[in-house]
């Protein structure tokens, strides 16, 4: 499937308001680190939201390769490279609003996050959402 850039971005932001807020609950209700808070959310947002904009680059790369294709590889490396954009943005540069200082953030806690809820909606890209929609590899990952 070669995902259009209308595709991707039904993708993204679906799979980030179902499983990415669903993944976060234990963050935000502080089962998992010690600092619970809305501040999860808000990553989800920021990665939702300068993703819109990745993934218009994402498509012109798509575009100049002789296949077409965006490989599974490529999908771990564009979040990778979101990882550190929004990990810069929260918490070294600040230059995101948050509802907590950028010195009371943890690293780990921001990693961890990310990394867990990157994980599942790469999981569920690559299989829920083959399951609950069919023709959406046919479509250029456009579900609606």
């Amino acid at each position: 499937m070669t995902p259009t850039l209308l595709g991707r971005w039904q993708t993204r932001l679906l799979l980030l308001v179902t499983v990415g807020l669903f993944v976060s609950i234990p963050f935000v209700i502080g089962l998992i680190g010690f600092q619970p808070g809305v501040i999860y959310f808000w990553i989800i947002a920021y990665v939702a939201i300068f993703g819109i904009f990745w993934d218009i680059v994402y498509d012109q790369i798509q575009k100049k390769r002789w296949d077409r294709d965006w490989p599974a590889l490529y999908q771990l490396l564009s979040g990778v490279w979101e990882f550190i954009f929004v990990v810069c943005g929260v918490k070294f540069i600040g230059f995101l609003p948050t509802p907590v200082p950028k010195n009371e953030l943890p690293l780990f806690l921001i990693i961890l996050h990310y990394s867990i809820v990157w994980l599942a909606v790469f999981i569920a890209s690559q299989s829920i959402m083959r399951i609950l929609f069919p023709r959406w590899r046919f479509n250029g990952g456009q579900w609606l």
